[in-house]
């Protein structure tokens, strides 16, 4: 479904991502672990056209994407949760979901799901989006890339400052999400046990390099905790 060749990335004369390369498929959560600073939100943010690969291409359903725009990206199919949210404060939950539709058929409605995987979300339609927690934004932040009804779902550090309860929750929504087989996520995690307990794939970044690969059920056995050790 979804192909990365050969992509760098440079700041200034900085080589952040270095020839990076992967696959990601359908009902299958891969998930790229690694310490801070390594590259990863980068990436993402040259998977979506936040920033300009140099080089390299980056394939979607057999279509070269690597110079569409982020909205262009995201009418194809490709949804983002970013690090830190960024739902918008001022905003009701109503209306920070139906963001998530735009681009849509003005027809389209929210997704059942979206209240199904989270049910707090229905119950707070009303309150602004600065109002809830960290941890029902973060719930928000995802419903609102749901609502586009994404062919690939790339979410950036989703536990980060998260209270466990609603890490449980965003785990089954994930877990549920895969196993319906039509939607490829993409999971970017240092919360070891998070990404061990999802992963069908990982990868290992280290200074912009995917340095390791493998099946998640062996990444105990590949000492892949070890490379995000301090």
């Amino acid at each position: 479904m979804f192909k990365v060749e050969q992509l760098n990335q440079y700041y200034g004369g900085s080589h952040i991502l270095r020839d990076v390369g992967f696959t990601l498929e359908a009902g299958r959560v891969t998930c790229l672990l690694g310490r801070n600073g390594v590259g990863k939100t980068t990436l993402l943010k040259c998977l979506m056209g936040l920033l300009p690969a140099r080089s390299g291409q980056i394939q979607f359903a057999g279509r070269d994407i690597t110079r569409l725009p982020p909205h262009a990206r995201a009418q194809l199919g490709i949804g983002y949760v970013p690090q830190g949210r960024e739902i918008f404060p001022r905003l009701t939950v109503a209306e920070n979901l139906q963001m998530g539709l735009a681009g849509l058929s003005a027809r389209e409605k929210l997704p059942p799901l979206i209240f199904e995987l989270f049910p707090v979300l229905k119950d707070m339609l009303h309150r602004r989006g600065g109002d809830l927690s960290g941890g029902q934004q973060q719930q928000l932040s995802i419903g609102r890339a749901l609502a586009m009804r994404p062919k690939l779902l790339i979410l950036d550090e989703p536990t980060e400052g998260i209270q466990p309860s609603i890490i449980k929750d965003i785990e089954r929504a994930i877990r549920r999400l895969s196993g319906e087989g039509e939607m490829a996520i993409f999971l970017v995690e240092q919360y070891y046990d998070f990404a061990r307990d999802l992963a069908d794939q990982y990868l290992v970044m280290v200074r912009g390099e995917i340095i390791k690969r493998g099946e998640g059920c062996s990444m105990d056995a590949d000492n892949v905790r070890g490379y995000l050790s301090i």
